[in-house]
């Protein structure tokens, strides 16, 4: 059988599994979660064009703060001053993350920065190779050897490439990911789309990915969730590694698009990042 029968014989059998549970009673609510999303996202996302939103306060001292900000830098400076960068997902821009950054503020952490790219973009190898450039350039600006990546859907799977294949290890502590094609989805069979193709499950990046990782002290926290769209079979948002030190965090009735803007699971993420050597703080 033809490569293109093949393609479109996977795309069908996604479609299939994805009709299979599209009437039950949890992803119904989910999807009118979603919906009320989408409809906030085409809102802010013009507000995404006009200019990036870089790093906030940059000090560590107890002026003003609020008593969540003071507890923070009191019991862990560390925690408190360690770099943030949020990057978003494809056809997407860094006010996908407002809540996320409000929350993380009033919590107090102090260096919070973005990382975009074009919905153009082709290849997540060279994507991933700018991240690293940008993560250098953060981390002489702050003085910290080290860095904290949150990648919403494509943008985790830049954060896991060059944290696995770029030499990232070195700099990321912490790479939080939400509803990220790490085993890749059927649902990319759908769309011929260079870029797309490379999260297809048979593509090169992820043979690329499954290839030994020895060596790798990054902590990774896997978001998926029970009723993602794109992400199918949702069981593929999960980082399954022997080499890596991954926890995987199951989420009912979320969205793909909801997940950067969900209360728990942002609560969770700050937990997670105030925590930066308890491991039981990964574990949902």
């Amino acid at each position: 059988m033809s490569t293109w029968q093949d393609e479109v014989r996977g795309a069908l059998n996604g479609l299939v599994y994805g009709a299979r549970s599209a009437l039950s009673p949890r992803v119904l609510q989910g999807a009118a979660v979603e919906l009320g999303w989408l409809t906030t996202r085409l809102a802010m996302y013009p507000l995404g064009l006009v200019g990036s939103s870089g790093s906030r306060a940059e000090r560590l001292n107890l002026e003003g703060l609020t008593p969540a900000q003071r507890s923070l830098i009191v019991s862990n400076v560390r925690a408190a001053g360690t770099p943030i960068l949020l990057a978003h997902g494809i056809i997407d821009n860094h006010t996908v993350f407002a809540l996320m950054r409000r929350h993380l503020q009033r919590r107090g952490f102090s260096r919070i920065h973005t990382f975009s790219y074009s919905p153009l973009t082709l290849d997540v190898r060279r994507t991933a190779e700018r991240m690293g450039a940008e993560i250098e350039r953060i981390c002489e600006e702050s003085g910290s050897d080290q860095v904290h990546v949150i990648g919403h859907s494509l943008g985790g799977l830049i954060a896991r490439y060059y944290v696995q294949r770029l030499g990232g290890h070195e700099r990321v502590h912490t790479c939080v990911t939400l509803g990220t094609p790490h085993q890749g989805t059927v649902a990319a069979r759908l769309l011929p789309w260079p870029l797309v193709k490379q999260v297809r499950p048979d593509s090169e990046l992820m043979a690329e990915l499954a290839e030994p990782a020895a060596g790798c002290p990054t902590r990774f926290v896997a978001f998926y969730s029970d009723v993602d769209q794109l992400i199918v079979p949702q069981r593929r948002g999960r980082i399954r590694h022997p080499d890596l030190v991954a926890s995987n965090v199951r989420l009912s009735g979320v969205g793909h698009l909801s997940l950067p803007f969900h209360g728990d699971v942002v609560r969770r993420i700050t937990g997670v990042l105030a925590h930066l050597d308890d491991e039981q703080e990964t574990v949902a």
